[in-house]
């Protein structure tokens, strides 16, 4: 699985780019707001990777931030959004407007995305409520979210990857965090956390 690319921006449009690494270029779909993050053709640049894989074909979709990766796995989670709708909803609002509005089940705001009705608003908001507050990383409130890019985050993500629920590998990570300290590797983090979502 493609995690994360470092390479010079080649092209892009309004919803992909194109990222040379070592001479092999990457075509990767991306929010208008991960797009405007890039800079110019030329840049080094580096983004956080979700491989999408189906029966017709394999798809990279990119993101500034793992902050934002992770907001599109949740989306995509709920029946009726796809890739597109995510990307669209990601290019509309901030992670923080839309951590908002799911918090507040404030579903005009999510309606405001293009091609997000009243009816998936609504589903997105009631659906993610109760799943949203352990994956927001980098974020204030609640218990101590991992920051963007630490190893926490990526630790997070990881037991992501394994199938575990947000709010389950955020709070482990968390747990994890506290009593192996703030120096801790990504590696070690992951093992603990491991050890307490497995009890």
């Amino acid at each position: 699985m493609i995690a994360k690319l470092r390479g010079i921006l080649d092209s892009f449009a309004a919803d992909h780019a194109v990222i040379d690494v070592g001479g092999i270029g990457y075509l990767v779909a991306a929010s208008t707001r991960t797009i405007s993050a890039l800079g110019a053709i030329g840049n080094e640049v580096m983004i956080h990777t979700e491989m999408l894989v189906s029966d017709d074909a394999i798809r990279l979709v990119g993101f500034a931030s793992a902050e934002e990766r992770d907001w599109f796995r949740l989306l995509n989670s709920v029946q009726g959004v796809g890739s597109r709708v995510a990307l669209a909803i990601l290019s509309a609002l901030t992670s923080d407007e839309l951590h908002r509005a799911v918090m507040s089940g404030d579903k005009a705001m999510v309606a405001r995305a293009q091609g997000v009705g009243p009816k998936l608003a609504m589903r997105i908001v009631n659906e993610l409520k109760d799943r949203a507050g352990g994956v927001i990383l980098g974020s204030g409130g609640g218990t101590a979210a991992p920051i963007a890019g630490s190893h926490g985050a990526d630790a997070v993500s990881a037991l992501l990857n394994l199938g575990f629920r947000p709010s389950e590998a955020s709070g482990a990570v968390a747990q994890a965090e506290a009593e192996l300290g703030a120096e801790a590797s990504l590696d070690a983090l992951v093992r603990s956390a491991l050890k307490k979502v497995a009890r």
